[in-house]
């Protein structure tokens, strides 16, 4: 696999995941984002707060610079100050894209050179990964908190519950054939 097979399959699979959080948002209302569970648990806007904080530390600039910033305050990242959802979503969108923005910047010529996070050397592949495990972590905890407010009226996200034969059917009787195994899974495929 080159560089560009790798980093097209990863932006697929963060899109996925930034989308079924999205998803998860539209269910919600303003008040509900800000929920807590208890004070030592974390709100949906907290979470996204510290998403934000972490993308804009580890993307920007990130060829050049550590991937820990001296800017960062990821302490305060956990902290509910957020006062809108519309702070909310522009926290949220301005993170994925500047970790777009930074994957959009790796080929074949940078793919090889390394980068650092907290010091520690780290291949583009290994510090792709790291996030591409971070990330989708804490946005199951956004759609497990989604889901404990939602209750009965919760929609699934992916294969509902006693779907999952009806599912593979519908797979099955494709041909095999070459693509990502999420571009059946995008439920708003024109978000990026």
């Amino acid at each position: 696999m080159n560089s560009t097979e790798y980093i097209k399959g990863t932006k697929k699979q963060f899109l996925y995941y930034k989308s079924i959080a999205e998803k998860t948002f539209d269910t919600l209302t303003d008040e509900q984002i800000f929920w807590q569970y208890n004070d030592t648990s974390n709100s949906i806007a907290m979470i996204v707060k510290h998403l934000w904080g972490n993308m804009m530390s580890r993307w920007t600039n990130f060829l050049t610079e550590d991937g820990e910033k001296t800017w960062r305050k990821r302490d305060a990242e956990f902290e509910n100050d957020i006062k809108s959802r519309a702070e909310v979503l522009q926290k949220w969108n301005e993170g994925w894209q500047c970790l777009f923005d930074a994957l959009d910047s790796v080929n074949d010529t940078n793919f090889n050179q390394p980068i650092y996070i907290r010091n520690v050397e780290h291949s583009i592949q290994d510090a792709v990964n790291r996030q591409l495990a971070h990330y989708p972590y804490h946005i199951g905890q956004i759609i497990f908190i989604g889901k404990m407010i939602q209750d009965n009226k919760w929609q699934s996200l992916s294969i509902p519950k006693g779907e999952s034969a009806t599912y593979n059917k519908k797979r099955f009787a494709q041909p095999k054939h070459k693509a990502h195994y999420t571009d059946d899974l995008m439920y708003d495929p024109h978000k990026s």
